[in-house]
Order: C-alpha cells, then sequence, then structure tokens
C-alpha cells in the first residue's frame, strides 16, 4: 500500500487534480441512485427517469461546478473557511443546475432529490478528502516524528497558527496557553486553553517541544515578559510575525520565525514624527558618506521612503555599494547615483557636492571596531577624525544645508582610539558650526545597535548553533542596545532639529548587560547555560578578557547636567565644551600628513590625550 500512496503524494498537482476529478465521477452517479432509493425505499429504483444516461448527466454537472468554484484547487491538504465557502457554493450550484434540468427537460426529478443529492454531494467531498488526507499523512508521517507545539495566545492569529500546524507534516498543536481568564479550560479550534502558571506543569507532562507566540499585536514589554516567565521551561521560543506583516492573508508554517532578539530589550519603539523625518529629504538632493555600512545602508532605506529628489550613495567599497545600490533600485523609485570614493577625497567630494547641488549629507562613514582601529591608529584616526574634516568642510564650502555626523558612544571618555577619534571628528564639525552659520552642523550619539557590522548578537547566534561556547569579554560588561531602522530613523529626526554645533543623544534605554544577553539566547533557543565548573547544560559562557581599547560601561553623556529635552521624547541635547577652529585646524592638517612610524603614531597620541577627555593610550597600540 505504501508502494502506492508515496508516489501518489509526490506527483504532480495537475495528476492529483485528475484522481479527483475521476473519483467524483464515478461516484456521483452512486448517489444520484441513492438518493431515489431512499425516497422510493426500492434498490431498483429508476434514476432520473425520462431522461438518458441521466445519472452521468448529474455527474458531469457536479464536477463542472466543483471546477467552476475553485474545489479542486485545494487538492486535499486544506480544510478552512475558504474551502467551505467554495465547496457549498459548488453545492448550491448542481442543486439548482438540477432544478433546471427538471424544469428545461422531461426528466423526473422530484422535489425533494437535489436537496438529498446536494447535502450528499457535500458529504461525500468533506469526508473523501478528509480520508485521503489521513491514510496519506499517516503513511508518510509513520517514520517521521511531528514537533508539538504549544500556543500562546488563543485568538485569532494562535487559532491560525493552529490550523496551519495541523495541515503541516512536521508539527501537531497541543495546546492553547492565554492570559485572558475566561477562556480557561475551554476548547478553541479543537484545542484546550490553559492558564500560563498551569502551562508550565504540563510542558513535560504533554512532551511540548517547542513555545509559539501567537500575540502579533502585542508590545515588546509584554512580549519579553512572556519570554522570560517561559524560561523555567527550558523549550525552543518561536513567534510570528507582527500584524503588518499577516494582512495579506492566511498565516503558513513558513511565517513562523525565531524570537526577535531586540524583544528582550523590553523597550517599545516610539513612533517617527513625520514632519521630522521629511524635514531635510522630502523633495531634495541627498548624500549619504559611508553608504554600504550597517548605518549608512538603512540610513538610505529610510531616506527613500520619504521621497528624496536624488540620493548619493557615496561608498569606498566595491561590493557595499553594489549591494545597497540593487536593493534600493528594487525596492524605491528614487533616484539613485552611486559614487565609489574616499572621504579623505576632498576635491571629490566638492565636486560631487556642487555637480549635484546636494543639500543635506549624512556623513556615516567610519572605521568602527574597536580592537582593529586600536592596532592601527592611523588609519582609524585618518579615516574617522580626517574623513569627517574632509567631509563636513566640503559641505560647507559648496553651501550644503545640513550636515549630519553619525556619532558613538564610544567618544565619550573613550578608552580606545576609535572612541578617541569620533571624539576628536566631533571637536571639529563643534568648531566648524561656531565658525560659520551657512551649514546647519549637527551630531548624532548613540550606542550599539543590533545586527550592525561586529555586532554580538549575529555571534552568539553562530556559536549557540556550533554548541558553545559563547565568548563574552567580561562578566560585567554592559552596553546601551537599539536596532538599526530605529537609530536610523532617530539620526535623520535629530538632524531635522539642529540650530548648528548640536550634539544630540539617542535615548537608548537601559544598558543591557552582555552576560545577561547571552543566557536569554541560550534560553530562547530551548537549551540551558552550563555554569562553570558542572557539567549540566548544554552551552557554555567563557571569558575572555576585555580586548583592547574596551570598557566594561558605555556613556552617552560627557556633562550629564548641560542637557535639555527636545520636541522628540527620544532626543536629547547635550552643550559640550567647544574648542575653536583656529585651534584645532593645525592639528588636522598634520595629523593627514602622518606616517604609520612610531614617532608620527606618538605625537598623534598625545594630541587625542590632549583635546579628548578622559582618553589615555593603551598598551595594544602598534605600529602598522
Amino acid at each position: 500500500m505504501k508502494s502506492i500512496i508515496v508516489p501518489f503524494a509526490a506527483a504532480p498537482r495537475q495528476t492529483k487534480q485528475i484522481f479527483l476529478v475521476a473519483l467524483d465521477f464515478v461516484v456521483f452517479p452512486i448517489l444520484i441512485w441513492l438518493c431515489f432509493v431512499i425516497r422510493e425505499f426500492n434498490l431498483g429504483a429508476e434514476v432520473v427517469p425520462n431522461l438518458a444516461f441521466g445519472s452521468l448527466w448529474v455527474s458531469f454537472l457536479a464536477v463542472a461546478a466543483l471546477f467552476i468554484s475553485g474545489v479542486y484547487r485545494f487538492i486535499v491538504r486544506t480544510f478552512n473557511e475558504v474551502f467551505i465557502a467554495k465547496l457549498a457554493f459548488a453545492t448550491t450550484l448542481t442543486v439548482v443546475g438540477l432544478y433546471a434540468i427538471a424544469y428545461c427537460t422531461h426528466a423526473f426529478i422530484p422535489t425533494s432529490i437535489p436537496l438529498m443529492f446536494g447535502f450528499m454531494m457535500f458529504a461525500w467531498i468533506w469526508v473523501s478528502r478528509g480520508m485521503i488526507r489521513a491514510i496519506v499523512k499517516s503513511y508518510l508521517q509513520s517514520d517521521v516524528p511531528r514537533k508539538r507545539v504549544a500556543i500562546y495566545g488563543a485568538g485569532y492569529a494562535g487559532q491560525q497558527v493552529a490550523a496551519a500546524l495541523y495541515r503541516s507534516d512536521e508539527h501537531l498543536p497541543v495546546f492553547f496557553i492565554d492570559d485572558d481568564a475566561s477562556l480557561f479550560g475551554q476548547m478553541m479550534g479543537g484545542l484546550k486553553v490553559y492558564s500560563p502558571a498551569y502551562a508550565l506543569k504540563l510542558f513535560a507532562k504533554q512532551q511540548v517541544d517547542e513555545i509559539l507566540i501567537a500575540l502579533p499585536s502585542v508590545g515588546r514589554v509584554r512580549k519579553s515578559e512572556i519570554v522570560k516567565f517561559l524560561e523555567p521551561a527550558h523549550l525552543k521560543i518561536t513567534e510570528i510575525p507582527g500584524l503588518t506583516k499577516l494582512v495579506d492573508g492566511e498565516i503558513r508554517v513558513s511565517d513562523i520565525q525565531e524570537v526577535d532578539i531586540i524583544d528582550l530589550l523590553g523597550r517599545d519603539p516610539v513612533p517617527p514624527i513625520q514632519e521630522l523625518l521629511a524635514k531635510n529629504i522630502y523633495n531634495k538632493v541627498v548624500m549619504v558618506t559611508g553608504a554600504g555600512g550597517s548605518i549608512g545602508s538603512e540610513l538610505c532605506r529610510q531616506i527613500v521612503k520619504n521621497e528624496p529628489k536624488l540620493l548619493i550613495i557615496y561608498e569606498l567599497t566595491e561590493f557595499a555599494l553594489y549591494s545597497i545600490d540593487k536593493e534600493l533600485r528594487i525596492n524605491s523609485q528614487a533616484e539613485i547615483i552611486p559614487i565609489l570614493g574616499s572621504v579623505l577625497d576632498q576635491a571629490k567630494l566638492e565636486r560631487i557636492l556642487e555637480q549635484y547641488s546636494v543639500q543635506t549629507v549624512y556623513h556615516a562613514a567610519a572605521y568602527k571596531h574597536v580592537p582593529l582601529v586600536e592596532c592601527n591608529p592611523l588609519a582609524g584616526l585618518k579615516n574617522n577624525a580626517i574623513g569627517t574634516a574632509y567631509s563636513v568642510n566640503a559641505a560647507v564650502k559648496k553651501g550644503v544645508e545640513t550636515f549630519v555626523l553619525i556619532s558613538t558612544d564610544k567618544a565619550v571618555r573613550p578608552t580606545n582610539v576609535m572612541g578617541a577619534s569620533k571624539r576628536m571628528a566631533e571637536l571639529y564639525c563643534q568648531a566648524l558650526a561656531e565658525a560659520q552659520s551657512n551649514t546647519q552642523i549637527s551630531i548624532v550619539r548613540f550606542g550599539n545597535v543590533l545586527g550592525s557590522s561586529g555586532s554580538v548578537v549575529p555571534l552568539f547566534k553562530q556559536q549557540i548553533a556550533r554548541g558553545g561556547p559563547i565568548t563574552v569579554t567580561h562578566p560585567d560588561v554592559t552596553r546601551y542596545f537599539m536596532t538599526i531602522p530605529e537609530a536610523s530613523q532617530l539620526v535623520i529626526q535629530a538632524g531635522a532639529l539642529g540650530q548648528g554645533g548640536d550634539v544630540f543623544l539617542l535615548d537608548m534605554g537601559d544598558p543591557v548587560r552582555i552576560q545577561d544577553l547571552a543566557r536569554q539566547m541560550i534560553a530562547l533557543s530551548g537549551l540551558k547555560v552550563r555554569e562553570s565548573g558542572k557539567d549540566i547544560g548544554d552551552i557554555a559562557i567563557q571569558y575572555s578578557g576585555l580586548r583592547p581599547g574596551e570598557k566594561l560601561y558605555e556613556e552617552l553623556l560627557i556633562d550629564q547636567e548641560n542637557t535639555e529635552i527636545t520636541a522628540h521624547s527620544r532626543i536629547l541635547r547635550s552643550f559640550e565644551k567647544h574648542v575653536p577652529l583656529s585651534e584645532l585646524r593645525p592639528i588636522f592638517d598634520h595629523l593627514n600628513g602622518l606616517t604609520a612610524v612610531q614617532e608620527d603614531i606618538d605625537w598623534a597620541l598625545q594630541q587625542l590625550e590632549h583635546y579628548v577627555d578622559g582618553y589615555q593610550r593603551g598598551k595594544e597600540i602598534k605600529v602598522n
């Protein structure tokens, strides 16, 4: 039997449809015969008297109605409201067709016969498809265990998920979990609903393999609470996408995804202020330096949504430029100009700004990997500080309206060259803003973004997939986190709030201990942390020690007192000390001419120690 069923299940869709049509065509004459037998209580009753081949005409009519309604497109895998509606429509067409035959021909079809046939036809289609589906699944899954899933959320989305899992070959919904006390003990979509507390006791008993959160409209704070509550179960936790991704149709098994790590941060994003987003972008010529990087590319995505007249993407790396250019052209109608170039080429920057009459510049080009810049101090200093100076010089010289520097929390009392180089870039922008008034220059400072190059999140995912260990530099190291889209939106809005020389700080929420982030990611995978010195657990956490130039804690402010609230609740303005442009310019001119010899590096680091509060050279500085 299996030798027949397995090839049938793997056969093309058209072959399966032909089989179902043939099966129905054979069965429908039997059903119409049964209708006459039941009416007349006579096994020898004549079927559709006065109409030659009457039973075949009925069969033709019923099959045609099923075709017209689209029932045959469902094969045997789908039983939902749409299928029921189409089957009901096909049945109605058949009943009406039988009455029409009785009226228009000499055929003898009593009034009760079409209704009886319609009922039998509906029952046959429903039962036959169900039986075929059950037989196929029993043979196909005889050697394949199904993953048992508990669904958190018994609402409409949860019931959709349950129906999708029932239809799948790999999953089996076991029960619902819900916070609504009125639902406890009830049956929803064929599954019982339990309270979260009671469900924790049932996971082992019901042999649950996975928990699926079916709450598409719930906020991050609540989702974080749910995840933390479920951690003791040590089961993998997944979710369905948000409401915006579900508006196009029913939920599919392929929609199920891992819980976004941002949900563990427990903070909901603030909706952007549309006027601020559009102020420096709508119908303007905009340029992004470092457009192929993590922040630069997301800035480009946000910019094209706000309909610029022209977007110039400026990038040093060929492949990064190609990738973002290709993506933007596919997903937007905005005119895109890709340009390969370095921010250390001021002449080229000036030519581009003048040629395209650029009005807004977002400067995201930077080296940001702390240990690498620590080992290559001059390269980092030139790209981050000198590159910024050349970019803002070009912007001022060519009359750009707005210039926004993307800075970092590592610029605040830095312990590394990367942070110190970004602080020097800030100082230069502040000095130039003070020295002129034609170009509005702003600085936006924020912490780590999830998913950026060098982020710990993809690294931790890879390490978990390999079976561990997860490497953390120090048990107490903490960082601020934000998503790339949220950070990019806030950067754009902060730039629109600028008045000249402003340092804007993005509210990053509470700092997150990296160790806790690692533990939560392990828990989401359904695994246990293997504590030091113990054999119990799946994934160990190893502490490798702070990397060159790395701090335990990052800060966003140099002067906690000199800050003010802006028109946006997540954006603060900081007032910090300035260094006159006349003092900085000779320093920057000299820095640009330095070479990677010990004497030059010593001089450069001396300048950083003098101008950047809190900076002292580290022991890992190398001549490269």
